[in-house]
């Protein structure tokens, strides 16, 4: 099963990812997380991405979860559609979302994750608290132009990765 994980900034995809492929690795299942593109760009390049830059990062997201070797869970912290959603609000520029919604069909379930945790400062690519509800806005509306079914998680901590579960749970039964 592959799993989405988008969202505004200081969300929690990062730390949700990771729980949930190791709670699947300590179940005895293959699990892999796909780490997000972006972040591992600004670290290596020491700035945030041009407006030019953003199609190679699009792109690259989706190649890591195509070409990923096959496992029984497949957590993506983040998708093209999260590069697509910034790439228009901050440079004006809708032309990935068409690859980042055709894309995003690749996943089994998307989980959006809620604006609940406190924003917290964690490297180049934090635009700042006041992004969120904007970003918010455009991913929700970029997956309903896209009829892209998606799951909101709520809570905190422990809670949180009960919701994914309870969610992933769900969406494995109708499958």
């Amino acid at each position: 099963m592959k799993i989405a994980i988008l969202g505004a900034e200081s969300t929690g995809k990062t730390q949700l990812a990771q729980t949930l492929a190791t709670h699947w690795k300590a179940q005895g299942h293959s699990a892999l997380w796909v780490p997000e593109v972006l972040r591992e760009w600004c670290e290596r390049e020491g700035r945030t991405p041009a407006p030019h830059e953003q199609w190679s990062i699009c792109q690259e997201q989706a190649q890591r979860v195509l070409q990923a070797p096959v496992t029984d869970w497949l957590v993506a912290d983040t998708t093209p559609m999260m590069t697509a959603i910034y790439s228009d609000m901050l440079f004006d520029d809708a032309s990935l979302y068409d690859f980042a919604s055709a894309h995003q069909r690749h996943y089994d379930l998307t989980l959006v994750m809620a604006l609940d945790l406190p924003w917290v400062a964690d490297g180049l690519q934090r635009d700042g608290p006041h992004v969120r509800e904007p970003v918010d806005r455009l991913l929700r509306a970029a997956l309903a132009r896209g009829a892209l079914p998606y799951t909101v998680i709520k809570g905190r901590g422990e809670q949180r990765t009960l919701a994914a579960l309870a969610a992933i749970n769900s969406a494995s039964v109708k499958r």
